[in-house]
């Protein structure tokens, strides 16, 4: 579905809009959570729309005290080298 071209950053940046309904011109690294409005369920199916874009879990613990956009893309490519083991 997404382009193998595009950056972490852009495919979770297209994530968040699709599951938030917010604007792409929103989403920086810099974008906190709260400001996007997202409550608890969003966070978790944004989760798990991450997990299934980049074929990777991520454990609750990871994303308990994530704030930014940055944190999301720093586990997403932590979880991506691990598999590439």
């Amino acid at each position: 579905m997404s382009s193998p071209t595009l950056s972490v950053f852009e495919r979770a940046q297209n994530i968040i809009v699709e599951q938030l309904g917010v604007d792409v011109k929103e989403i920086t690294k810099e974008t906190a959570f709260k400001d996007l409005a997202a409550d608890s369920l969003d966070t978790v199916e944004l989760v798990m729309a991450l997990e299934e874009e980049f074929g990777i879990d991520i454990p609750d613990e990871d994303v308990d005290d994530v704030e930014k956009v940055q944190q999301v893309i720093e586990i997403i490519e932590r979880k991506i080298s691990e598999g590439v083991k």
